[in-house]
């Protein structure tokens, strides 16, 4: 009977450990429209969302819209999670990705981190806790030249980073989660985590979804809501295409499952802005995941 007594009483904490996860979870979308972040923030409130990520936009990360960017947080409680940027230029398919996107290529090299460092010192004024980005595709060989490069660059990123309190994300996609894993690892700075796009890795081939969840686990601090289907055969130089929850091979319910189970407590965000044409398709993906959560 003891035994019995002592399952009943461990499956019990188990399901108000994943209960109490789940309602620290919200669900947001990516704020592209930064002209009047009140009325946004609002619409978001409104629409029974609860963070955002915030797009950037050259010259507009100044003190004083960080200031408004606080004052509207709070006044309508919508949580800003990060500050997200792709900064360069960066040609998303598999013949000119490694050598345009993020801080692996050295070509440009400079005047994105310039652009990291104006990112970083935003979220630092607005008390936004993180900024993600993509950062290239990570080289497989830990021992090349490429890759201990890159360490170091990601290194002094981190480094600045961390003496204003700020994380960095890394967002999936060009590398497997091995690979990710072992960047992070070796970057050592304690602030690099993940922002988690199982469509980018399903549309690079990387990975199935709840896979990488799994091998991921607690480095996951934010997670992108989108589908999407892995590269055609018949044209390996282009990606999957990306395609409307839960229509692709992106297994929410089992993933949501998972990432409860492992005490996620970030933002699912929906990699749309809630505004323009999108607008209906948002808010039904919005009662899908939170349907999902609250199981």
């Amino acid at each position: 009977m003891k035994v019995k007594h002592c399952l009943l009483a461990t499956a019990l904490l188990f399901a108000c450990t994943v209960v109490r996860a789940a309602d620290k979870i919200t669900i947001g979308v990516i704020q592209y429209d930064l002209s009047d972040i009140d009325k946004s923030f609002k619409d978001l409130h409104d629409q029974g969302f609860g963070s955002c990520e915030i797009n950037y936009k050259k010259n507009t990360l100044t003190k004083e819209f960080a200031e408004k960017v606080k004052e509207a947080s709070k006044k309508h409680e919508i949580k800003v999670t990060t500050l997200v940027g792709v900064p360069g230029k960066s040609v998303w398919n598999f013949r000119q990705g490694p050598a345009t996107i993020g801080l692996v290529p050295v070509e440009g090299r400079e005047e994105k981190i310039k652009v990291y460092h104006e990112m970083i010192d935003f979220c630092a004024m607005a008390d936004i806790p993180a900024m993600h980005s993509h950062f290239g595709f990570i080289p497989e060989d830990p021992s090349s030249e490429q890759y201990k490069d890159f360490i170091k660059v990601m290194r002094d990123l981190a480094g600045y980073a961390k003496q204003r309190n700020v994380l960095i994300y890394f967002e999936t996609g060009q590398e497997t989660p091995t690979t990710l894993i072992r960047a992070l690892k070796d970057i050592g700075t304690g602030n690099v985590f993940i922002n988690c796009d199982l469509a980018n890795l399903l549309m690079y081939g990387k990975s199935n979804s709840l896979d990488a969840v799994k091998l991921f686990g607690p480095l996951i601090k934010e997670f992108h809501a989108k589908d999407g289907k892995y590269p055609d055969p018949n044209n390996p130089y282009e990606l999957g295409d990306e395609v409307p929850i839960p229509t692709g091979e992106v297994n929410f319910p089992a993933v949501i499952a998972e990432l409860k189970k492992q005490g996620f407590q970030g933002a699912v965000t929906i990699e749309c802005e809630l505004n323009g044409s999108q607008h209906d398709y948002v808010v039904k993906t919005r009662k899908y995941l939170q349907e999902l959560l609250d199981k």
